[in-house]
């Protein structure tokens, strides 16, 4: 009885390996199992078939890259007007004016030329760029005071910063720090001063070479076509209602203005 249910169920694995498709216990070539097969770069490559589809059409040009443009020509220098009202109306609409790129309003220089005093700063400072004007809030108060000191006021002075907006942070870069230069010497040629008061490190920097730590108490050398400026250099009433302590070195150089007078 077990032997013909033995014979059965072998009978029935069988029939289940015939219909997965095995119908024999080896195959009719003799298999090398110990014989290691061919690496893969041994075997020669294999030719494409060739193909009868047609050639891939070109992409759009607007999808094609693009190799990097040629750089324009680079402009020549600006080109300074020579005449003082030429030259305010060039500050306030003109698009290449050097420092006019960092901000859409312009602060613009106030007083007239020929003002025996004349108060130049780098630019506006975050207040100035506000309210359209230099020197505005707390720190033009306190301008107002350090000019009374010296028997001034800002109504009898010619008051400008060299760029008309604020460069961010308060930085411009070397390029733009040469255009500055040369707007500069132009800016002070057509005013004129007696006397130049210079606020803020980064015009004493630019126009007298020195830092202004270095200028406290001293008349700076600055030469406009030959002719010298009686000029002192003050830190901007900004930093000296932030640090007080740096009021005692800017009434040491406001003081040069008075001597012999």
């Amino acid at each position: 009885m077990g032997g013909q249910k033995s014979a059965l169920l072998a009978e029935s694995i069988c029939d289940w390996w015939s219909l997965a498709g095995v119908d024999a216990l080896v195959g009719e070539e003799p298999a090398g199992w110990l014989v290691l097969p061919p690496a893969n770069d041994a075997a020669p490559p294999k030719l494409k078939a060739p193909t009868t589809e047609p050639e891939a059409m070109p992409l759009p040009a607007a999808l094609q890259r693009q190799e990097a443009p040629i750089a324009p020509a680079a402009k020549g220098p600006v080109v300074f007007p020579e005449e003082w009202a030429a030259f305010q109306n060039w500050l306030a609409e003109d698009p290449d004016v050097p420092g006019s790129q960092w901000d859409a309003r312009r602060v613009l220089p106030a007083g007239n030329p020929g003002a025996p005093l004349m108060l130049l700063t780098a630019w506006p400072e975050v207040d100035d760029q506000r309210d359209g004007a230099l020197f505005a809030g707390p720190a033009g108060t306190l301008l107002d005071a350090m000019l009374r000191a010296i028997g001034a006021s800002r109504a009898d002075c010619y008051v400008a910063s060299l760029a008309i907006t604020r460069p961010p942070g308060g930085r411009c870069n070397e390029r733009d720090t040469a255009e500055l230069d040369r707007l500069l010497w132009h800016h002070l040629r057509l005013a004129g001063p007696e006397r130049l008061l210079l606020i803020g490190s980064d015009i004493v920097r630019m126009a007298a070479n020195i830092a202004l730590a270095d200028a406290r108490g001293r008349l700076l050398d600055v030469n406009q076509d030959g002719r010298k400026m009686e000029t002192v250099a003050v830190a901007h009433p900004a930093m000296l209602l932030a640090r007080p302590a740096h009021k005692a070195a800017a009434w040491d150089s406001l003081k040069l203005f008075n001597r012999g007078r």
